[in-house]
């Protein structure tokens, strides 16, 4: 029996037993080449969790060869029977999500209800892509000129390489693979090396759904520039999916233009939340909360300054201040938590610094702002209003529990304000008026805009951004697209 007072996570020792610890590599979990393994640890607590398999380069290379080996099958496979597949998988997520939203917590240490609606939310992608497969469209008609008809066909574009970040384990990756699988392609995942056990977990139950082996590989590494540059460096890999910052996007672009390589790219955010004057005050606290404090902040739609019209600004502020002030700090998976540890030390230093420096611009705390003395990787929920249009909070990603507020006077300013920055990824927006709000959203300079709402993501629509937050788009008709290549057949 394990000893509880050394073992802080004692009682879920034989859920993570039904983790892969290996690489999944042509179906199956594997040692790596050099039998070397990394830990992967309890944000709250620094408890080991596990031990897993760490790719090498070589690795990487059989996972290659294994997908190239049977791309071809897999392409010609019936629409139909991917779509089974997918269909299947979706069916296991829901069967297993108790237990995979508790690996996610364990790992990643959001609290668990934002886990359990995580997997929901990515097991949908799974889903609306088996209903997405079989509904690929071509097109047939005679030329303008009368010379001849034209034909248009889709194929799939190839193997694909997914990268994926540690802060949705499960959604980043099915947003990916369910449209590759659905093309025909086969693929690659490299997930974050802070939390590879759900996406294992998801290879292990595609497995059981009966995907075809080397169809998926997942390859967890604590060496990715070292595994994840001779990958794409290979011309057999034909699209790259990438979601995380933009430096690392910038540098992965420039790596697959040397094979002219597909690229969709979902890079950091910085989104403005505006608030008119005529807005409804108590729904736009309960908007900006949920845009702010889902995932506990760290997620690239988080509502990343909030810039209120002068009028409102205090009555705002107070409402979600107040919100906030009752969040419970604490482990993810305790039953009380609602707002759990950073994933890791390194991004609670970055935002107790972030807000530091904040604070020394001349932002006022209006709530938390000290790093929780606790052993873990904990931040409380905070407040900052009369916060400097130009300090660095407000032109950086903040990624945790911290809600940064400005005011404006003018529409225009608001506009202004919104769209000065490199980014471009989701905006929100609250006013009462609908010609504003239509206006407004149409000048905002975003891949995404909620009206009226918090939370924005939907598989149903295209997820993407514009400017240095990404291109291509994940998700919606359009996602199945972007692992799909254009045919014109000129006939007679």
């Amino acid at each position: 029996m394990t000893d509880t007072s050394t073992d802080p996570i004692a009682q879920y020792r034989d859920l993570l037993a039904t983790v892969p610890t290996g690489l999944w590599i042509n179906g199956d979990s594997v040692a790596a080449s050099t039998k070397e393994t990394f830990s992967v640890d309890d944000p709250a607590t620094g408890t080991s969790l596990l031990q897993i398999a760490d790719a090498t380069p070589d690795d990487a290379a059989t996972a290659l060869d294994s997908a190239v080996a049977v791309s071809e099958e897999w392409a010609d496979t019936a629409p139909r029977a991917r779509s089974e597949i997918l269909r299947s998988t979706f069916e296991l997520i829901r069967e297993h999500a108790d237990d995979m939203a508790m690996i996610m917590t364990l790992e990643m240490g959001k609290a668990l209800p934002d886990s359990v609606a995580e997997i929901n939310y990515g097991g949908e992608f799974l889903r609306w892509f088996a209903e997405e497969a079989v509904r690929v469209a071509g097109r047939f008609t005679k030329s303008p000129g009368g010379t001849g008809r034209i034909m248009v066909t889709h194929a799939p574009v190839g193997v694909a390489f997914a990268i994926t970040p540690w802060n949705f384990p499960l959604a980043m990756g099915t947003r990916k693979i369910g449209p590759a699988l659905a093309a025909g392609c086969t693929m690659i995942v490299k997930p974050a090396h802070e939390t590879p056990l759900t996406m294992l977990y998801l290879a292990k139950l595609f497995g059981e759904a009966g995907l075809p082996a080397g169809v998926l590989s997942v390859l967890p590494t604590s060496k990715s520039a070292e595994v994840s540059t001779p990958l794409i460096a290979d011309p057999r890999v034909r699209k790259i999916s990438f979601t995380g910052s933009t430096p690392v996007g910038r540098t992965l672009i420039g790596q697959a233009a040397e094979n002219v390589q597909r690229t969709s790219m979902e890079l950091g955010g910085n989104a403005p939340f505006l608030v008119f004057d005529d807005a409804d005050v108590d729904k736009a606290v309960e908007g900006a909360f949920a845009a702010k404090t889902r995932n506990g902040g760290e997620a690239c739609t988080a509502a990343n300054r909030f810039l209120v019209q002068e009028g409102v600004a205090e009555e705002f502020t107070a409402a979600l201040t107040t919100k906030m002030k009752a969040m419970v700090l604490g482990r993810g998976y305790d039953s009380d938590t609602t707002l759990g540890p950073m994933v890791s030390v390194k991004q609670q230093s970055s935002i107790a610094e972030s807000v530091s420096k904040a604070v020394a611009d001349g932002a006022r705390v209006r709530l938390g702002a000290d790093p929780a003395e606790d052993a873990g990787c904990f931040y409380p929920a905070t407040v900052l209003d009369q916060v400097p249009a130009d300090a660095e909070i407000v032109c950086n990603e903040i990624f945790g529990p911290v809600a940064v507020i400005s005011t404006f006077t003018s529409e225009d300013e608001a506009i202004a304000a919104a769209n000065a920055t490199e980014y471009g990824l989701a905006a929100y927006l609250y006013t009462q008026d609908l010609d504003r709000a239509l206006r407004v959203a149409d000048k905002i300079e975003s891949g995404m805009v909620g009206v009226n709402r918090g939370v924005i993501s939907d598989v149903a629509a295209p997820f993407g951004g514009v400017k240095q937050s990404g291109i291509g788009r994940e998700g919606g008709s359009e996602g199945i697209y972007e692992y799909l290549t254009t045919k014109y057949i000129a006939l007679t």
